[in-house]
């Protein structure tokens, strides 16, 4: 539905009124038999403007154009065009209102162009989304101005159009990923995985630097030289992504909150693992269990995962650990990887989740992620010039020191920790995921 005001001032035809105020007080002063020269001179602007905004016709269509899906955190173009009735158009620009998930201000003003081959005004603005969901355009304003640049043309227009923001995968579309997955081992081509595993594969010549367990005496006594024993690698493990998705977590490193980023790393670990042949499942939490999905076992199915994602919702309250494990503890009928994505303030708000997590290790092999928190050491390393800088810094020292105490504490009871910047942490899951599958750990 779209609407057009008549006729409104520009910005410059209110300036010009204005300054007409006092030269008009000036001249009544120092000219008393003068003063009918400031109500021509303000008939004659308010007639330049009408003659103005006449001058730059109507609208004949426009539109506002969105992509029907978006990532998060990658940029996200939002185009406007117009046709106008008028050949004397001026300065067009169209506003936007939208879902703040789109954008922080959730608003945008851009200006249009004029296109000779096609007889229209085009205008694009970007704006990155900053949070997971659906966010609606709601409302659109298209103003254009005459040659004067005094009067405008305005129309109005609410809109219905919805964008979807999906979970960023553009770890998983990268190069150096591509890359990697086409000359892995667990790549594309299918072969089988010799050197490691535990179902015997054949033997091989001894070699320094080999694993000395490998070594096969019966063998090696046989033919009296040093042989080593080599498995074909396991497959079919089972591998559950689980999201923290409380008060924490929803914390934004970057401009985008935590559990966006465990999110990311977390689908292009799990692309990489379905490579492998091993199932994929994601668990998300916060007071009460959100999402469950049945273990994905193909890549081709890769897409329910990022859907399963993109349905993980922000809670800013604190989570209830010994519920969600629980629960998870009695969906899982084998031993599986459980990848615990999850952040912590202080020592206290932690001990529910170290004490869930070590009921945890008896079944399952649990392996916790957590990104490094940049600003307590960006805290540490400030210089102390005066008194308030200082007992930020000695605060972040402590807090810093408080965190190190609880992940030493997990790895004490078996937790394999990984604790990196944003940038880093995928990766560092994916070297992870492949020393934990090649030494057998899981099955």
């Amino acid at each position: 539905m779209a609407f057009s005001l008549p006729l409104v001032p520009t910005k410059l035809a209110a300036w010009l009124i204005a300054a007409f105020a006092p030269l008009a007080l000036v001249i009544g002063a120092v000219s008393p038999e003068l003063w009918i020269i400031a109500p021509v001179a303000a008939v004659a602007l308010i007639a330049l403007v009408v003659i103005d905004g006449l001058m730059a016709g109507g609208v004949r269509e426009w539109q506002v154009v969105a992509p029907a899906d978006t990532e998060v955190g990658q940029p996200c173009a939002l185009d406007v065009h117009a046709r106008f009735a008028g050949r004397m158009v001026g300065r067009p620009r169209a506003a936007l209102e939208f879902d703040p998930r789109l954008g922080e201000a959730g608003k945008a003003v851009l200006g249009l162009l004029p296109d000779a081959d096609t007889a229209t005004h085009s205008g694009t603005t970007e704006v990155r989304p900053e949070r997971r969901g659906t966010g609606d355009i709601s409302r659109a304003w298209l103003r254009w101005s005459g040659p004067l640049g005094l009067g405008a043309r305005q129309s109005v227009k609410t809109l219905d159009t919805q964008v979807r923001i999906w979970p960023d995968l553009s770890p998983v579309r990268s190069r150096e990923l591509q890359t990697f997955l086409r000359n892995a081992q667990t790549g594309l081509i299918a072969r089988r995985i010799r050197g490691e595993g535990t179902q015997f594969e054949a033997l091989s010549e001894y070699e320094p630097g080999m694993d000395r367990r490998r070594i096969d005496w019966k063998a090696s006594a046989r033919h009296n030289h040093l042989y080593a024993r080599e498995n074909e690698s396991e497959r079919n493990n089972q591998i559950v992504f689980a999201f923290d998705c409380g008060q924490a977590m929803c914390e934004p490193v970057d401009g985008l909150p935590r559990i966006d980023r465990a999110v990311s790393a977390a689908l292009t670990c799990s692309y990489v693992a379905l490579k492998g042949g091993d199932k994929v499942s994601l668990f998300g939490f916060a007071q009460r269990p959100q999402v469950m999905t049945p273990f994905v076992a193909d890549s081709r199915a890769f897409h329910r995962l990022q859907s399963a994602a993109a349905g993980l919702d922000y809670e800013p309250v604190e989570p209830n650990f010994t519920l969600a494990l629980a629960t998870l503890t009695s969906k899982l009928k084998r031993r599986s990887l459980i990848v615990l994505f999850s952040d912590f303030t202080d020592p206290t708000a932690a001990e529910m989740m170290i004490e869930s997590i070590g009921r945890l290790v008896n079944k399952h092999l649990v392996l916790f992620v957590t990104i490094a928190d940049s600003e307590l050491e960006s805290f540490i390393e400030e210089e102390p010039g005066d008194v308030a800088t200082l007992a930020r810094s000695v605060t972040a020292d402590t807090l810093l020191h408080q965190r190190q105490i609880v992940l030493q504490r997990l790895r004490r009871m078996g937790v394999d920790v990984i604790e990196a910047p944003y940038r880093q942490i995928g990766y560092r899951l994916i070297d992870k995921y492949f020393l934990i599958k090649n030494s057998e750990a899981i099955g």
